[in-house]
């Protein structure tokens, strides 16, 4: 059994052997590992506490008939004189372990280094500080960040033994299962250990679930290796009908770092919140819809899912646009989005008349119709006056110019453009002197 133990504002995550261990084995261990790790002496007194007020008695009864169970947080009740010592202890010199190692920032980050005080590895998640803001962890693994990991898949990591990154991902991926809600088959709600067979031969893993929402059908998770990529298909057994539902295809290099041979999910993996998404996204809900979808069940979750009320304050922020096609997924969507009230409040929104009105949709299409004409950029503005090229002078006043030779000839030619291919201007040659261009 794996539990949390805290003692002076450290939790320090501790392994018992057996099935039933009992609270007297807690004890002695507390007593031989950690309070010699806080720099107590194994003589110390102390009690053991599931509130941290109220002590733990009869020893010999097993941790079980207390409702503990895999993961609880066990809290260490030391004298007063005790907890005076040793603070002032912890303020005048740093201990020579792991506690030295934890950096106490705005985000917890957890160290895994062996003490060289005591025999067995203590491993540190969180420590609390009175000048500092409160300890945080995530319980979700789409609220992790790069070196942290929940407590959930800490435990079910440190008991897969992962032999290569793929299994990796399938651990993080039937965790991502369970916090979606499904169960597998023969296997407790909260179990903190891999199903049995779920790892095959040549890389090829199996996981089956169910979920309360979708009554009798069975998902099936398979996966196989395929190269350096890993293929996850969903598949929904319904009424003995096998549905393809879902594929993703993942690299598990993206997500798994160098020490994933390790037993700690924290340093084991990376970017859990993409991870997440994507997974439950393209697998995890799109199982469940399909399931309600074969039995005729209503829809679960998602807006068709949401009150009338809530599904109005939602659509009241989309742009028409965006309202328009979402109109025309389905009926409900239809009747939803034709509702009065709705358009009333986005006439209101984009423009500005009068409240008593009837219909608002058809007032507020005309309104935007008319907006959009009055912002097109005016017609350009032709003068009828234009002026023309500037011609020739009536007068070039050279004496023995053509307008002296044929005065009869008009005064001003307009002229031809450059490159008529109608026209008859011949092309110039040095032989003929310019003489071609003359009108004789």
């Amino acid at each position: 059994m794996k539990l949390r133990v805290r003692l002076n504002r450290l939790t320090s995550r501790v392994e018992l052997p057996g099935e039933e261990p009992t609270l007297s084995e807690l004890t002695d261990h507390i007593r031989q590992t950690l309070l010699p790790s806080q720099g107590l002496s194994a003589n110390t007194e102390f009690s053991l506490s599931l509130n941290g007020t109220e002590p733990l008695s009869e020893d010999g009864q097993t941790l079980s008939s207390y409702s503990i169970v895999s993961g609880d947080l066990i809290c260490v009740i030391l004298p007063a004189q005790v907890v005076a010592v040793s603070s002032s202890g912890s303020t005048e010199q740093t201990p020579n372990n792991a506690v030295s190692q934890i950096q106490t920032q705005h985000t917890t980050s957890v160290s895994y280094d062996e003490s060289s005080n005591s025999s067995s590895p203590i491993h540190s998640e969180s420590l609390e500080s009175e000048h500092t803001v409160t300890s945080w962890e995530p319980m979700l693994c789409s609220e992790a960040e790069d070196g942290q990991a929940p407590l959930s898949l800490e435990l079910l990591y440190h008991g897969a033994h992962s032999t290569s990154p793929s299994d990796a991902i399938i651990v993080v991926g039937h965790q991502l299962m369970l916090e979606t809600g499904f169960t597998h088959e023969g296997y407790e709600l909260q179990s903190v250990d891999m199903p049995t067979e779920w790892r095959g031969a040549a890389g090829v893993y199996k996981l089956k679930y169910s979920h309360v929402l979708c009554e009798n059908s069975l998902a099936v998770l398979a996966a196989v290796c395929t190269g350096p990529t890993l293929v996850i298909n969903a598949t929904l057994k319904v009424n003995e009908k096998a549905y393809a539902v879902g594929k993703l295809c993942l690299n598990p290099s993206s997500y798994v770092t160098n020490e994933w041979p390790g037993e700690h999910a924290a340093a084991a993996f990376k970017d859990l919140k993409k991870l997440s998404r994507l997974f439950k996204d393209a697998l995890a809900y799109p199982l469940i819809a399909a399931a309600r979808e074969a039995m005729a069940l209503p829809v679960a979750f998602g807006l068709p899912a949401l009150p009338p009320e809530l599904l109005l304050r939602v659509l009241r922020l989309l742009d028409v646009h965006s309202l328009t096609r979402l109109s025309m997924i389905s009926k409900h969507f239809h009747n939803t989005t034709s509702d009065s009230t709705l358009w009333k409040h986005l006439f209101l929104r984009d423009f500005r008349g009068e409240t008593n009105m009837e219909e608002y949709r058809s007032i507020r299409k005309e309104r935007q119709r008319r907006r959009q004409t009055l912002s097109l950029p005016p017609y350009a503005s032709v003068d009828p006056f234009h002026i023309g090229p500037h011609f020739e002078p009536l007068v070039p006043g050279i004496i023995g110019g053509v307008y002296d030779q044929r005065p009869a000839l008009p005064r001003v030619m307009l002229p031809r453009p450059r490159r008529d291919p109608l026209g008859l201007i011949r092309s110039y040659t040095p032989r003929s002197g310019g003489r071609d261009k003359g009108f004789i």
